[in-house]
């Protein structure tokens, strides 16, 4: 194959990609667009209610991924992703998926499957919405864990546009 048949494919193939990102986010509508894709958990920050920093959702090593499509279907999985962990500690996983609705501030998702009885099948999980850069933060309710209000925020960032 010669050179210029090489970038020939090389350009029809960003071409598609392109075009195909496109009719994913386009499909979404105008509030959907923005958080349709494959997302990559970075962090995730959790406060008592007075602001005091509490150890981290998922371990110092949180993973997770969320898959929202253009039709509105979503599945989300996050766990504490260090290989061994200190006696007595329980890894932190949950994962679930169904229906959403995105208005542009509230992403609220009817549970049709859960791993976690916290996540109940055919109620609702609401997480307030912000964008931060390319970031995507999604704000939980406050949750009691030993005992302590938990205020968390979990941070991801894109990393297709396209659902896997």
């Amino acid at each position: 194959m010669n050179t210029y048949s090489r970038r020939g494919l090389a350009a029809l193939a960003a071409t598609l990609t392109s075009l195909i990102a496109t009719r994913f986010a386009n499909a979404a509508g105008p509030d959907n667009s923005k958080i349709v894709g494959t997302w990559k958990m970075v962090d995730a920050v959790s406060k008592d209610p007075s602001g005091k920093v509490l150890p981290k959702p998922y371990g110092p090593k949180g993973m997770g991924l969320v898959t929202l499509n253009a039709d509105g279907r979503m599945m989300a999985v996050l766990c504490d992703g260090r290989n061994t962990l200190p006696d007595g500690t329980a890894r932190d996983y949950a994962s679930y998926c169904g229906n959403y609705t995105f208005d542009g501030k509230t992403l609220v998702t009817r549970v049709d499957a859960s791993s976690a009885a916290r996540l109940a099948i055919g109620g609702d999980q609401v997480r307030k919405v912000r964008f931060e850069g390319k970031r995507l933060v999604l704000i939980p309710p406050p949750t009691m864990l030993n005992g302590v209000e938990q205020h968390r925020e979990i941070f991801w960032e894109r990393i297709s546009p396209i659902p896997a």
